[in-house]
């Protein structure tokens, strides 16, 4: 087709799982409710860590970023979903596509990063606890976590370039709940498919990378586990890996699902349910992990409310 030929559009019709579901206004409900949820609680751990002092460890430096990733990722997407919905309308524009786009790519290229350094971080701590706060001493983890906002907003800086330069037809409807690179270029009036497959192949090892050095760092961490004498030390090295390990595998297992497995084995509307999954339900699901087993940011929380609670008894 000649570009002549071709309309060129302005802005697109995101249509997400609220206006493909039968039961719109109980979707709607829960949504609201885990954001709430998500900002409330990655906002207080937050909180925990920058005003408690028993906190201010590598470990709860990285979990910090982790929350704030969560929390940036869960607002670019719930809130317009949500007002979307209740408006009765679901456009955006072609700029506002192209910068969801990448800060969507950015938030979750660095988790995937900062998972893999959190998990180094639990190596370091079980295998060399004498020398834990040299090894991770914050020059160290404040590279960590600039290397993982660096390197994922450079990727996502050339996937958004890239895919936004395309021209797209006249169907202006984007079948996800999110701009995102594999349902806009289902819009492209041109050939993608080499293009789709560098996306591919590219995402794949951008996953497969830090996952293996996940996996290798808790192998060895497991190994050290299983050797601690105590029995009370064993419970809270397993506890503290047991957290994060969940929250690796409930990213990792949307990830692997959405960009690693062949779109033939999935379609449009489980890429719906999943993308509600890895953008709002983790997010509000992530904080409450490590929390409510953790007994140095459960132990923040009372004095924290005590502060506030006391005050206000002497009122009285």
């Amino acid at each position: 087709m000649e570009l002549s030929n071709i309309t060129l559009i302005d802005s697109f019709f995101l249509v997400g799982l609220l206006q493909e579901t039968r039961f719109p206004e109980l979707l709607c409900a829960a949504i609201m409710i885990l954001y709430l949820v998500a900002i409330t609680s990655n906002g207080l751990l937050l909180l925990l860590i920058a005003t408690d002092n028993r906190l201010h460890v590598p470990m709860y430096f990285l979990l910090s970023q982790l929350s704030l990733m969560d929390l940036l990722f869960t607002t670019i997407v719930a809130p317009k979903t949500l007002v979307d919905y209740l408006s009765g309308q679901n456009t955006i524009s072609f700029i506002s596509c192209g910068f969801q786009m990448f800060v969507a790519l950015t938030l979750g290229g660095a988790e995937d990063i900062l998972l893999a350094f959190m998990a180094y971080d639990r190596y370091v701590a079980i295998h060399h606890p004498l020398n834990y706060m040299v090894l991770m001493r914050p020059k160290v983890c404040w590279s960590m976590v600039g290397v993982s906002w660096f390197l994922a907003s450079l990727s996502a800086l050339v996937y958004t370039s890239y895919t936004m330069h395309f021209p797209f037809c006249r169907n202006q409807e984007i079948r996800h709940l999110l701009c995102e690179i594999l349902p806009l270029l289902k819009l492209a009036c041109a050939d993608t498919s080499q293009y789709e497959l560098m996306v591919y192949t590219m995402g794949v090892t951008f996953l497969l990378i830090p996952l293996s050095a996940i996996l290798a760092s808790y192998t060895l961490v497991l190994v050290a586990v299983f050797h601690i004498p105590s029995a009370q030390g064993k419970k809270k090295a397993l506890l503290t890996c047991s957290s994060h390990l969940t929250v690796v595998g409930l990213y990792y297992g949307a990830a692997i699902f959405m960009y690693v497995l062949p779109s033939a084995y999935h379609n449009p509307w489980q890429d719906n349910v999943l993308s509600v999954f890895y953008t709002i339900v983790t997010p509000a699901l992530n904080p409450l992990i490590y929390s409510l087993r953790n007994k140095d940011v459960m132990g923040a929380l009372k004095n924290i409310i005590g502060k506030f609670l006391l005050p206000a008894s002497l009122l009285l």
